[in-house]
């Protein structure tokens, strides 16, 4: 056996976080029963999980939010404030709350989350241990921890450099024909991403934008809510029969497909039920093929980190009827960098940029009000 072959054969190092013995159990069973990784121990509570991360290092953990002594969030805080690196999935709850303190934890370094079922038969499906292993597995290979290695703007400095890109637009008074959309897609470390574009983007941006973030039902509302909160631009939740009007991000509800239709001449959001493609539901797929039927002149595609493919086959096929313009995030920036690889496969992207230079470009390409 070669010295590569066994290199591949180590198993991943899991700390699995939980007050719940149950839980602890159930996770513990689903991980060790894949051959990449292996639970090497266990915490009822953050402050013991804290305990043993000031000692130890782990390939990933799995941390549940609402724990005594120190919960989910305030564990986060402390690796923040420690400069302790790691690689943190969530096992969060559909609750509104949950879904909100799910956001946080985001904010905070957590990579992904996985949605954790009140019922214990679900718990125990193939469905759930399937998507259980696919996330912690992006987890673990993120190339980002929850220390972040570039410098963050404040937001007063993102909004004064978001109105000097305005002016500067406004000046060279660029000729736009026809009218022009923003369709994004993301996935794996998604909305911290978001927090690096949507905020930059300004109220008088000339376009609206689409955005097909992988989640669940009940949490793309509270992503919508945390981003509106931080932006200029106003962020919503993409609603049945919504008018796509320009300067206004609308967010894929959870659990079913967004497309685009046009009724009564205008352009709509329509949902759809159809199984999950690529394995997601919403899937970007739908949103760019449904962009073929639409009255938009141009489509400014834009793939953020993620991973999978999900994009590429709605792109390719929106190409071959549509002016379009694709944006992919670099490897480097990319928490895992999956879709944008994907798309950059297929020789259809216009530009390969860091994260914090999408919003600009977005800018760029179609102009203000």
């Amino acid at each position: 056996m070669t010295l590569n072959s066994n290199i591949s054969k180590i198993k991943k190092k899991i700390l699995v976080v939980d007050d719940s013995a149950l839980m602890r159990r159930v996770m513990c069973d689903i991980i060790n029963s894949d051959e990449r990784f292996q639970v090497v121990e266990q915490a009822f509570d953050g402050q013991a999980a804290y305990e043993l991360l000031k000692k130890n290092q782990y390939d990933g953990i799995v941390l549940d939010v609402n724990m005594p002594k120190m919960n989910g969030i305030q564990f986060l805080r402390a690796l923040q404030r420690d400069k302790i690196r790691a690689r943190v999935m969530m096992a969060s709850t559909d609750t509104r709350d949950g879904a909100a303190v799910t956001m946080e934890a985001l904010d905070l370094g957590a990579i992904d989350f996985i949605e954790k079922p009140v019922n214990i038969v679900y718990l125990k499906s193939s469905g759930f241990k399937d998507q259980f292993l696919d996330t912690l597995y992006a987890v673990v290979s993120s190339r980002q921890t929850n220390i972040s290695v570039s410098p963050v703007l404040t937001r007063e400095k993102q909004e004064e450099h978001t109105q000097n890109l305005v002016s500067i637009v406004r000046k060279s008074s660029p000729v736009v024909s026809g009218q022009k959309v923003v369709a994004l897609a993301c996935s794996t470390g998604g909305p911290k991403a978001l927090q690096s574009v949507v905020p930059r983007l300004p109220a008088e941006l000339a376009a609206p934008v689409l955005i097909v973030q992988h989640m669940p039902k009940g949490f793309t509302q509270s992503l919508a809510e945390r981003l509106d909160s931080i932006s200029k631009i106003k962020v919503k939740e993409a609603a049945e029969g919504d008018v796509l009007e320009n300067g206004v991000v609308y967010i894929s509800m959870g659990g079913k497909h967004m497309n685009v239709v046009t009724k009564a001449g205008r352009a709509t959001i329509k949902y759809t039920d159809e199984p999950p493609r690529e394995g997601v539901k919403p899937c970007a797929n739908y949103m760019y093929e449904s962009l073929k039927a639409s009255s938009y002149a141009q489509i400014v595609c834009v793939v953020l980190t993620g991973m999978g493919a999900d994009g590429t086959k709605g792109i390719v096929n929106l190409e071959t009827s549509k002016k379009i313009h694709v944006i992919a995030q670099d490897e480097a920036s990319s928490t895992v960098y999956g879709m944008p690889k994907a798309i950059a496969a297929t020789g259809l992207v216009n530009q390969v940029v860091p994260l914090d230079n999408v919003a600009q470009e977005i800018i760029m390409n179609v102009g203000v009000r």
